[in-house]
């Protein structure tokens, strides 16, 4: 398989996008963060000593998605008009899934900032927890769905 952003040489190129036609793009990302029992019931119950821990990730997950072309060097800066950052308790009492979707109508797709917000979401999470729950664990981070553009739609 040939890499888009790779030369013949080996060096790297931001992919040309210019002759792509806009289209409506949405991709969303799933991921989990899995802990002890009393740090599950510290973020449902919000009491932890530095505040919401969702309302704080959820903020920190679109900050993330917005600024996701900062973050890794071959990406377009792209306008997203749409965010969302999601949450689910387990039935476990001892793991939250978080879900990130994005959406925009542009050139080239959105799987990426999908992907940095979902992993910023879950790593304010832990950073808001570990005084209390230091062996968090990250996990299952993946591309639920992919829609729009030439490659069409992908449903992992």
């Amino acid at each position: 398989m040939e890499l888009s952003h790779v030369r013949d040489d080996g060096t790297v190129t931001m992919v040309n996008v210019s002759d792509k036609p806009e289209t409506k793009r949405i991709a969303i990302a799933e991921g989990m963060i899995q802990m002890k029992p009393e740090t599950f019931r510290a973020i449902r119950e919000k009491s932890l000593k530095k505040g919401d821990a969702l309302v704080t990730a959820q903020i920190a997950g679109i900050m993330a998605a917005k600024e996701t072309s900062r973050l890794i060097p071959l990406c377009h800066p792209i306008f997203l008009s749409h965010v969302g950052v999601d949450f689910s308790f387990g039935d476990d009492e001892a793991s939250l899934t978080c879900r990130c979707e994005t959406e925009t109508t542009a050139q080239t797709g959105v799987e990426m900032e999908a992907l940095a917000g979902l992993s910023v979401a879950l790593l304010s999470i832990y950073d808001m927890c570990k005084a209390i729950d230091r062996g968090m664990r990250i996990t299952d981070i993946h591309v639920v769905l992919k829609d729009g553009g030439k490659s069409g739609r992908y449903v992992g």
